[in-house]
């Protein structure tokens, strides 16, 4: 009788070349999140640069309280020299510019579930482009910029509004550092967490 043919050695599982012993991580995986994480990005700075910014100038103009001058034949005077008129449309501005960075990042957010350093980029660059067109708008549709021309207009000892300016130039800023930190604090407190790799026990001397 022949003896039975011994079966060809079947390597164990973990010396298999097709059966790695670490998580291989899907291919192309990260490229693709990037990918789309950019492709958001450059749809969301112009859109928060000019819708933005034009909202902010018009409700800026609206609610910013105004700076009365009158005139007289030597020069031009503020009416209420103790008023705080002129830091009332800083703070104005300054809150504006808080709450929409705050409600840009919370938007963006809610339309990713995902941090991302091109989002957080554009967020904080739109920002700021929108509050510098914010600031342009209230500037150009505001009153006349040219005081001693519209002094001249409406004659002496008339009342007038002056132009609506930003003094203090750090509430370019507060839009966004608004954005930066409501959308990092989102990201950390409800970002979906990457899964913990499930690595595989160390194997003893024997291979089991």
């Amino acid at each position: 009788m022949t003896a039975p043919l011994t079966p060809p050695h079947r390597p164990a599982q973990h010396d298999a070349p097709w059966n790695p012993p670490y998580p291989v991580p899907p291919e192309g995986g990260e490229g693709q999140d990037m990918k789309r994480e950019l492709r958001l990005a450059a749809i969301v700075l112009p859109v928060v640069a000019l819708v933005g910014g034009v909202v902010l100038g018009l409700l800026w103009l609206w609610l910013a309280p105004r700076v009365a001058l009158i005139s007289t034949d030597k020069a031009v005077f503020v009416v209420d020299t103790e008023g705080e008129e002129a830091a009332g449309a800083d703070g104005t501005f300054v809150l504006l510019a808080l709450g929409f960075g705050a409600l840009c990042a919370a938007v963006v957010f809610l339309l990713r579930r995902r941090g991302g350093i091109p989002l957080v980029v554009a967020l904080a660059l739109g920002g700021l482009l929108a509050s510098g067109l914010g600031w342009l708008i209230g500037y150009w549709f505001g009153p006349e910029p040219d005081v001693v021309a519209h002094a001249r207009a409406v004659g002496e000892g008339v009342v007038f509004d002056a132009p609506l300016q930003l003094r203090a130039r750090a509430a370019l800023l507060a839009w966004p550092v608004a954005s930066m930190v409501v959308h990092l604090a989102l990201t950390a407190l409800f970002a979906p967490r990457d899964p913990e790799p499930d690595w595989p026990a160390p194997l003893g001397p024997d291979g089991g």
